[in-house]
């Protein structure tokens, strides 16, 4: 079953873009909005399982949504549509465990993909952005993991599961967390969900 989808921009092109794309490719759309507020009530009402939000909006910007419904405990997941390529708005979107962050320009080539992954319960960040923030030096740490350890990054950053990485590296799924929590200490990082997701998409060019 197609997960629920409301869909939010104060550019009509663009809301109409996005609303008649998706209904084409048969995803359920089952409500759009002008402005954050009108935004943030159909969430409140119908409850989807995604929205996808301008950030950029009247009233109510997508990230102030997002903060909204991270408040309340929803569990909407928000992706967010936006020309910003802003570090500082990334950070505040990872912050607030928004599921997605794709460019404006982009949007129709990635929401797909971007949709598939949030649907596998994976964040799905564009590439343009991540390569436009990349990092040029490798972090130090990266010199403290293991050849196996490089190798679940590389997959992780590639979306694969525990399990999927399991069966590429011929190993367990016990044995692929357990190298995850070694990489994590290794790295500094607080253990959430997707520290190590967000962590390996950055850092994705110094895995080679």
């Amino acid at each position: 079953m197609q997960s629920s989808i409301i869909i939010a921009d104060d550019h009509p092109l663009i809301l109409k873009g996005l609303n008649d794309f998706l209904l084409e490719k048969k995803y359920n759309v089952i409500a759009s909005a002008v402005n954050g507020k009108e935004a943030f009530e159909l969430i409140e009402t119908h409850k989807p399982e995604i929205a996808i939000l301008d950030i950029q909006m009247p009233y109510l910007s997508g990230l102030e949504i997002a903060a909204k419904c991270q408040e309340k405990n929803y569990e909407t997941k928000i992706i967010l549509i936006t020309f910003e390529k802003d570090e500082a708005i990334y950070k505040q979107a990872k912050s607030l465990s928004i599921y997605g962050y794709v460019l404006k320009e982009f949007a129709l080539a990635e929401i797909e993909h971007c949709l598939e992954a949030v649907s596998k319960d994976i964040p799905y960040f564009s590439q343009e952005l991540l390569s436009f923030l990349e990092v040029d030096e490798a972090p130090e740490e990266i010199a403290s993991l293991t050849p196996t350890e490089i190798e679940v990054l590389k997959h992780i950053s590639e979306d694969l599961t525990a399990k999927e990485i399991g069966e590429k590296m011929f190993i367990s799924f016990r044995t692929v967390e357990k190298h995850k929590s070694n990489i994590n200490k290794k790295l500094n990082l607080t253990p959430t969900k997707y520290s190590l997701l967000f962590w390996a998409k950055e850092n994705k060019n110094h895995l080679l």
